[in-house]
């Protein structure tokens, strides 16, 4: 059965939200795997507020620079995930007002979906805890194998699944990660500010819009 979206006679857009730093609040259980696995690794653990610049990219991203050698790279996500399936998939908290600005946005006629650069599974996992997480048609995350994992694979794929244009299409996300994915396919973007990225590293990768906090996403995206 096919849904009418056009509210007014508009049909409304599509919207992508990345879950780290847009949704949740993952900081201690993602930076606590991390140090973790590389506790596992005999590598130094470093300061939290690297850590924090490390919640975005995929895991393979982040720990290839530190080991280099792809088995012990795939070692040390095998470490992360040994903790995270235990423990870290349950340490965050939704972020303040989020819930009603993603109810808001689902009453007005928006299609939802979830993407993120989180593997799939535990992503599926975490959106079906959330109190509004059946309000997301899917939950697009990276392969376990890390064949796909970068944004645009990622918003490729939603696309695909969906069978979307990209020009009906928002991405909402915390890092420049969110806005080059959807900049290469050609969506329209909002950089949010109460996630890990920042206004300036959000603007450098072309943001279309800014929100300060969740409540001006339901201007934004009017």
């Amino acid at each position: 059965m096919s849904v009418d979206l056009r509210v007014d006679g508009e049909e409304r857009a599509t919207l992508f939200f990345d879950m780290d730093g847009t949704l949740i609040d993952s900081e201690v259980g993602i930076t606590t795997c991390i140090a973790y696995a590389l506790q596992k690794m005999d590598h130094p653990v470093p300061s939290q507020e690297t850590l924090l610049g490390w919640i975005g990219p995929s895991l393979r991203t982040t720990f290839a620079p530190l080991f280099g050698d792809a088995e012990r790279v795939e070692q040390a996500v095998a470490f992360y995930r040994e903790r995270f399936d235990v423990e870290g998939w349950r340490e965050h908290t939704v972020y303040p007002d989020i819930e009603a600005v993603v109810r808001a946005l689902h009453e007005r006629g928006h299609r939802l979906a979830v993407v993120t650069a989180k593997n799939e599974p535990h992503a599926r996992r975490i959106v079906e805890h959330l109190p509004f997480g059946d309000l997301f048609e899917d939950v697009i995350g990276s392969t376990p194998d890390g064949s796909r994992s970068s944004k645009p694979q990622l918003v490729g794929e939603v696309l695909h699944r969906l069978q979307l244009a990209p020009e009906g299409c928002w991405m909402i996300g915390d890092r420049r990660m969110d806005i080059e994915g959807a900049r290469h396919h050609g969506l329209r973007s909002v950089g949010v500010l109460w996630g890990f990225g920042g206004e300036q590293e959000l603007t450098e990768a072309g943001a279309g819009q800014l929100a300060r906090d969740p409540a001006q996403l339901l201007a934004l995206l009017a």
